[in-house]
């Protein structure tokens, strides 16, 4: 099977506190008019066999969205493994015929348009159990491809182990990498402060150009 048919769940991770904001939800600021979630949908869900929201709390703050929103299945807000975990678990449940989810963080309003389909191409290159993105030789660990298949193993290390990082588990298996380029601006931007913000309001402007 190519990568370009590989059917893939998108997952988009909205479970963290924002503490460096101010709390609330960093998807719902404003960035050319249009919210960060705003920007994730419309360039994550062409990639995608559908798009979920992980984030905990009231779902219905993400109403006009229409997105199904998947709360996490660990608790104690564990960090993003979480929402990996309870994305897998919902495909899983209710997309039998999906093998493969793709996570992206919540806060990068510049996604790549082909991020699924070079994640897949990285992971059969390699013969890899995963793949995850990277620019400018950084890793970025929430950005990744995730076999369904490894939720129970992920499960474990989450509640058994007491594995919260990424890359912790992640070193256990396979892991391939796809190289994105930062220009003109770095597709895995993400907005984490007030001046992030800013800054992506600019980068927008270049985009458009």
């Amino acid at each position: 099977m190519s990568n370009e048919t590989v059917a893939t769940l998108g997952v988009v991770l909205a479970g963290g506190l924002a503490r460096r904001m101010g709390g609330g939800d960093k998807s719902m600021r404003r960035i050319d008019g249009l919210t960060i979630l705003d920007h994730i949908f419309a360039r994550l869900s062409p990639q995608c066999d559908g798009v979920v929201l992980n984030a905990n709390g009231d779902p219905a703050r993400f109403a006009r969205f229409r997105p199904q929103v998947v709360a996490d299945t660990v608790e104690g807000n564990p960090g993003p493994l979480a929402g990996v975990l309870a994305g897998l678990d919902w495909t899983a449940a209710n997309r039998p015929n999906v093998e493969w989810v793709v996570s992206v963080a919540s806060d990068c309003p510049f996604l790549p348009r082909d991020l699924v389909q070079r994640l897949h191409r990285a992971r059969l290159a390699k013969d890899a159990d995963l793949a995850v993105a990277t620019s400018a030789r950084r890793r970025h660990p929430v950005i990744g491809l995730w076999r369904v298949a490894m939720r129970d193993e992920l499960r474990h290390a989450l509640v058994a182990e007491g594995i919260h990082k990424i890359d912790r588990w992640t070193a256990r298996y396979r892991v391939a990498t796809a190289s994105w380029s930062v220009k003109p601006v770095d597709p895995f931007f993400n907005v984490n402060t007030t001046d992030d913000l800013a800054e992506a309001e600019q980068l927008a402007w270049r985009l458009a150009d």
